[in-house]
Parts: structure tokens; C-alpha cells; sequence
């Protein structure tokens, strides 16, 4: 076990999104994270590409995915070193990284229940000299649960005692955390940023909608909306998780292939924003005078931001600014947070939210030398 007596932990997260790796800084004690900093580094184009055509089609050769593996966690390691060079700080005062690595499948149900992120632990520990904690979902899946969303005990920590909050995540996939009367519970509410994304990607050659500008032209298209939000997901009630693996460009094919009209590319992202803001102030239907605070990328897109704030008037919609966490870093910084957990051998895991048969401490730990 380390040896370090700071309070220091790295937390590093590539969401669904593939945006960017967000690396941030805080100092843990007794359970309370405080934010110290944190940088954004860019994915490496190639990686990215990558990345996205692993996901898109599972297809890979085993050679391909061990080198794919290898370069991501170089690129996580640089962005520690980074992080340390900015801040005038060694390995030595930092106890742990928390890194979740890259999620490209996502099956928590059915015979043989898995979820694969890619990271090499060993590379991460080597290139940084700072013990890695890893493999997060595992044990929580092994224990009959989903393996995520592992983010809420997280975000119930940073509220000191508020009840009536929830946490809304938007990532590629939105996620929600609603804390009410110290009850907690949490899932993923579907699509966030991942089909928006893709669609500006596939049409319009655009990594992302600024603002949602290009959205703001469009129409919503009332019966492509309808057919969509009754798909399964949205109605399944309790623990639930997903991921690119279903919702994804082939999905939303599916739903467009049942009309012969030629919608414009505009409407359908209307529509696609409406989704993601829909499904969100569904999952969201039951909570009543509750502060929502707002985190992750999703927080940068102003018109999405603005139709999910007119669907909850009940409630009084921020970002995690209102409590003074910086929206772009709290995954990360849940992260670190988990490490900590870890290596102060204390649970991580919330049974009503992951459906877990048990509380377990989650993640594995590789040693720096």
C-alpha cells in the first residue's frame, strides 16, 4: 500500500463523449473532496478515430487492440505528467490515480455479465511513478449489479447534508443521481451528447453543435420524437445502465428508416435534442422542488441546457458552479474520489443504485515501485 502522507489524488476520465481527457487534482479527507485543479488534453486524432470505430462495430484484431490500449494509456500518463509539470508537483505527493480508462462495450445483463474499458494500469503506474486504482465496474458486477452509474455516492458526498438535489450528468449517455430525504438513487437516463454528436459528425462533418446553433434552426419532428422515447429503456423502471453499444448511429437508423420522407438534417437534430432533454425530464417526472445541478459536457451546449430547464419548471435547474465544482471536471474528480475509497479500503458502491447484492470496495490497485 502507499506510503504517501499527502492528500492528493488524480482523478482521469474519457467519457462516452470522446471529447477529451479531463485529468483533475483534489485533496481528499475524511470523505470531502476539494477541487484543486484541472486540465483538459486533447485526444490524439488517430486514437480517437480508433476509438469510435471500435465502438461502432466491436471489430477489432487483438494486436490493434493491445497497441490501442497501450497508446491511450500513454496519452492518460501524459496528461498526468502535465498536470504535475503545471503545478510545480513529484509523484511522490500524490497517494493515487483514479482512472476508469475507456469504456467500448457495456453488457451487465445476461449470461456472462462484463463491461470493457481500456487501460493498461501498468503503463499508467510506469509512465507516472504514482499507483493506479482501476477496473472500477468489475466487482459490482460480479455481485450481480450493473457496474454503473457509480457516480452518485460520489455526488451525495459533495452535498454536506442537502437533501431534495439531484445531480444530472450529460455525457455521451446522461445519467442522474436524486438524493432526497438521504434516500439515494441513480441510473442512466439514456442518451446525452452520443447521438447529437454523431449526427453533426455523420451530416455535417462537425465534432459537436456550438451552443446548439445548428439545432436551434431546425423543427422537432413530433412522430420521429414519439416512436423514439418509446423505446424499452426509457420505460424501464429501476436499475438501469447503458452505453454506446445501444444507443448509437445504427439505433437511430432504425427509427429513421421508418419513414420514406427525407427529413432535413436540421430537423433531425431538433429532434435528437429533444430526446436526450425529453428522456431526461421523464426519468425526472417525480422530483419536486429540487435543485438540479448540471455537470459535464452537455452543460456546453445552451440550447439543450435551455429545452431540459422549460421541461423541469418544478425544479430550480444550475450547473455544479451553484455549489462550486466546476462542471467540466466532476467525473474526473469522481474518479479520484473512488480511488481513495479504494485505497482506504472503504465501500464504493450503493446497492439501490447498481443493484449490487452488497456493498464492496471497487477497484484494483496497481503499485507504483
Amino acid at each position: 500500500m502507499t506510503t504517501s502522507t499527502s492528500n492528493y489524488y488524480i482523478g482521469i476520465m474519457s467519457g462516452t463523449s470522446l471529447d477529451a481527457i479531463d485529468v483533475a487534482l483534489v485533496s481528499i479527507q475524511d470523505n470531502r473532496t476539494q477541487f484543486i485543479s484541472a486540465i483538459e488534453v486533447p485526444f490524439d486524432e488517430r486514437v480517437r478515430e480508433q476509438l469510435l470505430a471500435l465502438c461502432a462495430d466491436g471489430h477489432t484484431h487483438l494486436k490493434a487492440l493491445g497497441q490501442l490500449t497501450v497508446k491511450l494509456s500513454l496519452a492518460y500518463a501524459d496528461g498526468v505528467n502535465q498536470l504535475l509539470n503545471k503545478f510545480q508537483l513529484s509523484a511522490n505527493d500524490i497517494v493515487a490515480i483514479g482512472c476508469h480508462g475507456q469504456t467500448v462495450y457495456h453488457c451487465p445483463e445476461g449470461e456472462y455479465p462484463f463491461s470493457m474499458q481500456l487501460l493498461n494500469a501498468s503503463v499508467l503506474t510506469a509512465k507516472t511513478g504514482i499507483t493506479t486504482v482501476s477496473d472500477f465496474r468489475s466487482m459490482d458486477i460480479a455481485l450481480g449489479g450493473q457496474g454503473a452509474p457509480l457516480v452518485p455516492p460520489f455526488h451525495q458526498s459533495l452535498l454536506n447534508g442537502i437533501n431534495d438535489a439531484v445531480f444530472l450528468n450529460i455525457g455521451g449517455i446522461a445519467n442522474v443521481s436524486i438524493l432526497n430525504k438521504s434516500e439515494l438513487t441513480g441510473f442512466d437516463t439514456g442518451p446525452g451528447n452520443v447521438l447529437i454528436d454523431g449526427w453533426m459528425q455523420q451530416q455535417f462533418s462537425l465534432k459537436y453543435d456550438e451552443n446548439g446553433a445548428l439545432a436551434k434552426q431546425g423543427s422537432v419532428i413530433a412522430p420521429l420524437l414519439k416512436d423514439m422515447l418509446n423505446d424499452h429503456y426509457f420505460n424501464k423502471q429501476g436499475v438501469k445502465s447503458t452505453g454506446r453499444e445501444y444507443f448509437n448511429m445504427q439505433w437511430l437508423s432504425t427509427y429513421l428508416d421508418k419513414y420514406s420522407q427525407q427529413y432535413d438534417d436540421k430537423d433531425v437534430l431538433a429532434t435528437l435534442v429533444a430526446l436526450t432533454a425529453h428522456s431526461i425530464a421523464g426519468a425526472l417526472q417525480q422530483v419536486n422542488n429540487a435543485n438540479v445541478y448540471m455537470c459535464g459536457g452537455g452543460t456546453k451546449n445552451s440550447y439543450l441546457v435551455e429545452q431540459i430547464s422549460k421541461l423541469l419548471p418544478q425544479c430550480e435547474v444550475s450547473t455544479t458552479q451553484a455549489i462550486n465544482v466546476d462542471p467540466d471536471y466532476v467525473e474526473a474528480m469522481a474518479f479520484a474520489w473512488l480511488a481513495y475509497r479504494c485505497i482506504t479500503q472503504q465501500t464504493a458502491n450503493d446497492t439501490t443504485v447498481t443493484g449490487a447484492s452488497k456493498l464492496a470496495v471497487l477497484g484494483q490497485i496497481t503499485q507504483k515501485s
